[in-house]
């Protein structure tokens, strides 16, 4: 019997840069458990042809093509959806880019693309749906974090420092949102099997030092966030507020 803490049934999730990747396995895994989805992406495209292959299995997805960077569009979307009626019960800010270049190489625009599309986005979709979440007295956040949400590494400094500020924007959402029944959260992947890291999991030794340092000794795969998303995004956690959940296969919790 399912328990029905973990459903998701009559509950509308959008997901942020879903068209594929650790999105979309997000979004498939919240479909599962009962969640409408609303897929994001700036690809049209490539947004649709997710979108059509989750609705071949019986789900019900809408595609949103907005660029979750651009303040206006992320207002005119939300816009849309109340048009609509399409209520936003659960939001995952997942949209996120890497680009690794030593610090005293760093250009200023490169940086502030990555700030832009890993932590500002998440503040500007974040508000947009607490404005409808808040007088609902209902809502769940939950926005993605990394291993670099509390730790460093070199070349990937405005990663690490857009990761920090996701948990800490995370806090600060429950320090200001909890009273209302609105629960936001985060999540911080290890090393998992993606696309954006791609080149590094072709790398023999980078391949070896993740599965050398991981007490897992693998890399992860994106399906395994589905676990923590559906809790983070159900009635399971509506006690839980502020918290990062690390699934790291163990990197996090070991020198």
């Amino acid at each position: 019997m399912n328990n029905p803490l973990f459903s998701l049934e009559k509950r509308t999730a959008l997901v942020t840069g879903s068209s594929r990747g650790l999105g979309l396995a997000i979004a498939t895994g919240l479909a599962e458990a009962g969640a409408a989805i609303v897929l994001n992406g700036i690809n049209a495209d490539r947004l649709e042809e997710s979108a059509a292959r989750l609705r071949d299995r019986g789900f019900a997805v809408t595609a949103a093509a907005f660029d979750v960077t651009d303040e206006a569009s992320v207002v005119a979307a939300f816009e849309r959806f109340d048009a609509e009626k399409l209520q936003i019960d659960i939001l995952v800010n997942n949209a996120g880019i890497q680009y690794r270049k030593p610090i005293v190489e760093l250009d200023s625009a490169n940086w502030q693309r990555v700030i832009d599309t890993n932590l500002t986005s998440a503040f500007l979709v974040s508000r947009e749906a607490a404005k409808r979440m808040l007088p609902r007295k209902r809502g769940k956040v939950v926005n993605i974090g990394s291993l670099m949400s509390g730790l460093g590494r070199a070349t990937v400094a405005p990663y690490t420092a857009a990761k920090g500020g996701i948990k800490t924007l995370t806090q600060s959402m429950a320090a200001e949102w909890a009273e209302h029944g609105v629960q936001a959260n985060a999540i911080g992947p290890g090393y998992m099997l993606t696309d954006m890291n791609q080149a590094l999991i072709d790398n023999p030794e980078f391949d070896n030092w993740v599965k050398g340092r991981t007490p897992s000794k693998r890399w992860g795969k994106p399906e395994e966030l589905v676990g923590a998303a559906v809790f983070l995004a159900s009635d399971a956690s509506n006690y839980v507020n502020g918290q990062i959940i690390y699934v790291d296969g163990g990197m996090s919790a070991v020198i």
